[in-house]
C-alpha cells in the first residue's frame, strides 16, 4: 500500500525518529479525508490498528478494507463503547500502534477541529505514549463533497512523543478528559507541513 500511496500522493514524510521502536502507542491525527487512515497508517513500520465509528462499515469497499486491515469500530463519541475499549486495550497489549482521529469526523473545510474528550479518555486510561501526527493537503486530493485529485501533494509529520504525564493531569477531575483531549490536539496543531524536496 505505501508504494501506491507515494505513486499517487506525492509530498514528505516526516519525523519517523519519534516512533517508538517496541511496545503499543496512540498515533492522534487530525482528519481532513477518507485517504487519511491507509496515508498514514502505510507510513508507519509497526503492526497498527485504526479506530473509526461504526457509521463508516457501509457495503462495498470502505467495509472490506476496514475488515481487511483491523479497524475497530465504536460509537461516535468514543466513550462509552465497552466493546471498542477492551479492543484497543488488548491491541495495545500486544505491541501494536492504534491510530486515532481526536476531531471524531472529517473537517468540512481542511481546517482543525476542536478534539472530542474520547480521545482525552482513551490515552488516559491506557497511559501509552501519544504520538501527535498532522496530514497536509489530504483535504484538497478527497476532501467532503469532492471527487480524488491524484497527484496532489499529500504530507504526514509525526511529532515528539507524548508521555501521559504531559497530556493526562488527574487533578482536572472532571474536566481531565477534555483537557487531555485538548492537549493532544494543541500538539497536532503545532505540526509544521513539511518542506518538500526540489528534484
Amino acid at each position: 500500500m505505501k508504494i501506491g500511496v507515494e505513486a499517487f500522493f506525492r509530498g514528505e514524510i516526516c519525523g519517523y525518529e519519534n516512533l517508538p521502536t517496541e511496545g503499543g502507542f496512540i498515533i492522534a491525527c487530525n482528519h481532513e479525508s477518507l485517504l487519511d487512515p491507509p496515508i498514514v497508517g502505510s507510513n508507519i513500520p509497526q503492526e497498527i490498528a485504526f479506530f473509526a465509528r461504526k457509521t463508516l462499515w457501509k457495503k462495498g469497499f470502505a467495509s472490506w478494507w476496514l475488515d481487511g486491515v483491523g479497524t475497530i469500530p465504536v460509537d461516535r463519541d468514543g466513550g462509552s463503547d465497552v466493546t471498542a475499549i477492551k479492543r484497543v486495550i488488548q491491541s495495545l497489549r500486544s505491541g501494536k500502534a492504534v491510530i486515532l482521529f481526536p476531531e471524531g469526523t472529517r473537517s468540512k473545510d481542511g481546517k482543525l477541529q476542536q478534539a472530542k474528550p474520547g480521545v482525552g479518555m482513551m490515552a488516559c486510561k491506557m497511559q501509552v505514549p501519544v504520538i501527535p501526527a498532522r496530514i497536509f493537503g489530504s483535504f484538497d486530493a478527497l476532501g467532503r463533497d469532492s471527487s480524488l485529485k491524484l497527484g496532489t501533494s499529500v504530507s504526514v509529520r509525526f511529532g515528539a512523543q507524548l508521555s501521559p504525564s504531559e497530556f493526562d493531569h488527574p487533578s482536572d477531575g472532571k474536566l481531565r478528559y477534555p483537557n487531555a483531549a485538548d492537549r493532544i490536539m494543541a500538539s497536532i496543531a503545532a505540526l509544521s507541513r513539511p518542506k518538500e524536496k526540489v528534484i
